[in-house]
């Protein structure tokens, strides 16, 4: 049996964006991100879940009406 770690990744719309930092947390990581993807930064962050030998967190957008 091999143990080995799993890496983190970050989905976005249909991008799979590697971890930047492995040191940050998960909310750490949305921060850094919303710089370059400016709406990540009102996202829900979801996970992880388990897929393969990755993490997996999910950001997605709030979709919804005003009114």
């Amino acid at each position: 049996m091999q143990v080995s770690p799993l890496t983190r990744v970050f989905e976005f719309n249909s991008l799979r964006i590697p971890d930047p930092d492995s040191k940050l947390s998960a909310e750490e990581v949305r921060a850094v991100l919303a710089n370059v993807y400016p709406d990540i930064a009102t996202a829900t962050l979801t996970g992880p879940e388990a897929v393969g030998d990755k993490l997996v967190y999910r950001l997605q957008l709030a979709v919804g009406t005003k009114g």
